[in-house]
């Protein structure tokens, strides 16, 4: 396989190799939402768990919105991302259309007043954390794949098949790697 043409960066899609061991990882698309010298941040757009924020936080009012696995990392910390923009201070532009985080608080005013829609956040419990050079040690091992995040990928209903579908849309050589069986020995 070639180089890859994209450095990894804010707004960059990881994708796991499909053998990846680590079932934390195993065909996952990652959201990176920082990366520096300090270290990487990102979420798993493709783990959605089968329960809505609301089910996890008592004082929202009723917002149908699914809650995701975002990584192994502080399992007990909310976190999202969303396409509301400078609606929702504090919020960061990861890249086109794409936002993170912001004024919680806000945020509950704006559920409240059905100010928001549902369909623009994705909710994480956790997230994915590399320390410093972890993530390029990573890359130089060919663990993951990168590419440039798109709006459609964040935000999907059902994110189930976003690792196969992220893999066909870069072309010919990573869309055979989207057909790799996930258990070689059954083929």
């Amino acid at each position: 396989m070639k180089g890859q043409p994209v450095k990894p960066g804010t707004g960059k899609l990881l994708i796991s190799e499909p053998f990846l061991p680590d079932p934390s990882f195993k065909r996952t698309v990652i959201m990176l939402t920082e990366h520096n010298e300090k270290g990487s941040v990102g979420f798993i757009l493709n783990r959605q768990l089968d329960m809505t924020i609301t089910d996890v936080m008592d004082d929202l009012p009723h917002f149908d919105s699914k809650l995701h696995y975002g990584g192994p990392v502080e399992p007990d910390t909310l976190h999202y991302l969303h396409r509301t923009g400078d609606a929702l201070e504090g919020s960061i532009e990861i890249t086109k259309g794409i936002y993170w985080g912001g004024n919680f608080e806000a945020l509950k005013i704006l559920m409240k007043n059905k100010q928001v829609d549902p369909s623009d956040f994705q909710f994480f419990i956790g997230y994915s954390g590399w320390g410093p050079d972890q993530l390029k040690h990573e890359l130089k091992e060919k663990s993951w794949m990168l590419t440039s995040a798109r709006e459609e990928h964040c935000f999907l209903e059902n994110p189930e098949g976003l690792w196969t579908n992220v893999l066909k849309t870069m072309g010919n050589e990573y869309a055979i790697i989207a057909n790799f069986p996930e258990d070689p020995s059954l083929n």
